[in-house]
């Protein structure tokens, strides 16, 4: 019998933002600005959605991924606990660092198939991590 698999993916993403500027782009809301198609979707009125314990939810295609802040460090780090039903579950964590010409921002995933049968697409989300970064990073550049 298969078993469900486990990746660690780390990659880094040069920002002409420091810290301070970027690390809004990296919470739910903020978000919404840098990646085309995110929009996350709160069950409860929220004053700060970035606070740890905010719950809000964003789907993906046919499939909806809920999102749990687990930690906010501004302007630091975030992260957060994610949960695709039937795909993936997992840890998503941002660290920014101040460069001279803005901010390195350090993106990891740390993600296990709930499913045998969700292997190859968390092989291929994988394969394709740093092409991910690329596409982030360049849809933050347009709107900086």
């Amino acid at each position: 019998m298969a078993e469900c698999e486990r990746v660690r993916l780390t990659g880094l993403m040069d920002l002409a933002l420091t810290p301070d500027r970027a690390f809004r782009l990296f919470g739910p809301s903020g978000d919404r600005a840098a990646a085309e198609g995110w929009v996350p979707v709160f069950p409860t009125a929220t004053a700060a959605d970035i606070e740890p314990g905010t719950v809000f939810t964003a789907a993906h295609g046919e499939r909806r991924t809920t999102c749990v802040v687990v930690r906010h460090e501004p302007p630091t780090s975030i992260a957060y606990s994610i949960v695709t039903p039937g795909q993936w579950a997992g840890l998503i964590t941002v660290i920014l660092q101040p460069v001279a010409r803005g901010s390195t921002a350090t993106v990891s995933y740390d993600l296990t198939t709930l499913t045998p049968a969700a292997n190859d697409e968390l092989r291929r989300f994988a394969a394709g991590y740093r092409r991910y970064l690329d596409l982030w990073q360049a849809s933050i550049a347009r709107r900086e």
